[in-house]
């Protein structure tokens, strides 16, 4: 029973969402049912931030490996959460100018905002650029020339890393304009890499997206129908 009450509303709600989408006159219900499942991912926020904070008080109750993180995890999260929830700096809204909590919590000047410009917006742009790093070091070993398709791999893939830079502008900017029969400077690296991204890539892509869509949509129905309960937590009945 604890099994079959959650298939029954998951079947139920998805087929309201997909109908509601289709036909106008049920737009209410996939509108209600968007707001049940904002209740409920409220919850599950809830939930998550508990599981964070009793995981890192754990790591530094027993003073595990780079227990030191999670304090620092722990203070980052209870302080962001704070001047959030209190609207730290917020001034009162246009519509409201007499009730100080009125304004948005992340509008400009706010500690919150501060918190996200210049803590959260600087370190994801540090994580990002060491993972460049990583994403190149991982690209020299899988591009290596073993066989033809990896050379053509290996080949574009140069001729589009120097088209998106200075220099691969500056080594063919000396082709005229017009080169074999070719118009626009067709023949210079930036105009390769353009027309590799925004020809050959983009098609694929396009086959790409059209297997996602396809792969969704047959998991969806699986997940609707009941066939796939993984979500439950296990595929046993």
């Amino acid at each position: 029973m604890k099994r079959t009450v959650p298939l029954i509303i998951a079947g139920t709600v998805g087929f309201v969402l997909i109908v509601s989408y289709f036909i106008p006159y049920t737009e209410s219900w996939g509108e209600d049912a968007m707001t049940w499942f904002n209740i409920l991912a409220a919850i599950a926020f809830v939930l998550g931030a508990g599981n964070l904070v009793k995981m890192h008080l754990k790591k530094i109750s027993d003073q595990q490996a780079g227990w030191g993180y999670s304090a620092i995890t722990l203070a980052a999260f209870f302080f962001t959460l704070i001047v959030g929830m209190l609207k730290i700096g917020v001034t009162p809204s246009e519509k409201y100018p007499t009730n100080a909590w009125a304004g948005p919590y992340d509008q400009a000047g706010s500690a919150f905002r501060w918190v996200y410009d210049y803590l959260f917006l600087p370190l994801s742009a540090t994580m990002f650029a060491m993972l460049a790093f990583y994403i190149a070091s991982a690209a020299f070993r899988a591009f290596r020339a073993k066989n033809v398709e990896a050379i053509a791999l290996l080949t574009t893939a140069f001729i589009v890393l120097l088209g998106r830079t200075y220099a691969g502008v500056w080594l063919t900017d000396w082709i005229p304009e017009e080169s074999i029969g070719l118009e626009a400077d067709a023949l210079r690296l930036d105009n390769v890499t353009g027309t590799i991204m925004n020809t050959f890539n983009l098609a694929g892509m396009r086959a790409i997206t059209i297997g996602i869509a396809l792969g969704v949509a047959s998991t969806s129905l699986k997940v609707l129908l009941g066939v796939d309960r993984s979500y439950l937590g296990s595929t046993d009945d």
